[in-house]
């Protein structure tokens, strides 16, 4: 049996196995872990600048390579989960984070550096198809979105932690001790996953329809990748990540700019969306469940948030935590929705990395795009006119999941 048929065991059980929510602590430390890394750079980029002489864009590209490396290696990714199942890629993932940030800790110029940081993004992109593929393999369908929406705080809360964490570390012992406690942690995540983590047991395993079984064919690699539904759900998450990173990366500098907050201000308003993101991704995994319509709910927040985008820049007052609030709460909704959304667009389990594979080229392509595209609208037209041209934006993300044919 090859690693990919692994993921589908063809029996069922209404609740989920205990061992799964196990599987999913496993998972979750991992993501966390691999955050960690990810976002270990910007609170202690000066001290980086200074350290390496780097030049502004030389230290830009310390946080965007990762975009570049998860959309460059998100297809090769799905293969190598499709041919050698789930524990071996996760165990490559976590395996990467650790070296790279090993690696790292032993550079002394720019150029080393930037390679460690992209074997660092290449194992945080392996582990970012993994967990959801994972997720799929031990809980049922109409169970599903609860825990994918507490994995997907990952994210935020390893962004929280390490803005708080890194610079204290940085003045305790330079960045290298940030660098330390990334590779330490990395190494206890690698750890747990190679120990704890296992496929489910046949009586383990959700019963679920599966198409490709009932035909006795499951497609092959590049048949998977022909199905429209997924491109379709990656092109929508591809506009939500743009006008996520547009407002994340430019909003702090309009506080500070036009508003005339100080930075460290304008940094936490600007989080707020992001900690308002970590309670409202659980909460939109679970109303998935629930209602039973992620297309739906995927719509309805989409068209709030462009809704949303009315207001960022001409907001004052109050009126602007409520605004990024209000943001944070509704886009959060999104992201577990469409997490979830993918094994039933791909009509199986065992398809489910190649379908998170192609939405992780979506998701880096929009995290790469937004901030580009951004910074040249708000030159154009201004700040209230950049934020407006984020609604057509929500208008193709909500075609798209319109025209996608979820199971």
């Amino acid at each position: 049996m090859s690693g990919a048929q692994a993921v589908t065991v063809p029996r069922s059980v209404e609740k989920p196995s205990s061992y799964a929510w196990v599987i999913l602590a496993v998972l979750y430390i991992a993501t966390v872990a691999s955050a960690f890394n990810q976002f270990k750079a910007p609170p202690v980029l000066p001290v980086l600048i200074s350290a390496f002489n780097l030049t502004l864009s030389d230290a830009g590209l310390l946080m965007s390579v990762f975009s570049v490396t998860g959309f460059i290696l998100a297809l090769p990714a799905g293969f190598i989960l499709h041919r050698l199942g789930l524990k071996a890629t996760g165990v490559i993932a976590m395996g990467a984070v650790v070296a790279g940030s090993t690696l790292g800790l032993l550079c002394k110029t720019t150029y080393p550096l930037l390679v460690s940081r992209f074997i660092e993004g290449a194992g945080i992109g392996l582990i970012t198809i993994v967990a959801p593929a994972a997720i799929a393999a031990w809980f049922p369908a109409e169970k599903r979105g609860t825990p994918i929406g507490l994995w997907a705080t990952c994210m935020p809360v390893g962004n929280i932690i390490t803005f708080n964490v890194a610079p204290w570390l940085a003045e305790l012992a330079g960045w290298q001790l940030v660098w330390k406690t990334g590779a330490v942690f990395g190494l206890i995540a690698f750890l747990l996953f190679l120990g704890l983590f296992r496929m489910p047991r046949t009586e383990e395993a959700p019963r679920e329809a599966d198409p490709h079984e009932e035909d006795g064919e499951t497609p092959g690699f590049l048949q998977a990748l022909a199905n429209p539904g997924i491109w379709l759900v990656a092109l929508q998450f591809l506009c939500f990540n743009v006008i996520c990173l547009a407002l994340g990366t430019y909003y702090p500098t309009f506080l500070s700019s036009v508003r005339n907050y100080s930075l460290s201000t304008a940094s936490f308003v600007t989080s707020l969306s992001t900690i308002a993101a970590v309670f409202s991704q659980p909460v939109g995994g679970y109303l998935s469940d629930r209602l039973g319509m992620r297309r739906h709910l995927i719509i309805v927040s989409t068209i709030i948030v462009g809704f949303v985008c009315l207001f960022p820049f001409s907001a004052t007052g109050w009126t602007i935590p409520a605004v990024i609030l209000g943001f944070g709460i509704v886009s959060g909704a999104i992201v577990p929705a469409t997490f979830a959304a993918v094994p039933e667009l791909m009509g199986s389990r065992r398809l489910t990395g190649l379908g998170m594979a192609v939405l992780a080229m979506g998701q880096n392509l929009g995290m790469l795009i937004g901030p580009l595209m951004f910074g040249h609208l708000v030159e154009s037209v201004g700040w209230t006119g950049a934020g407006y041209a984020l609604i057509p934006v929500c208008a193709v993300s909500v075609v798209a999941v319109y025209k996608a044919k979820f199971r």
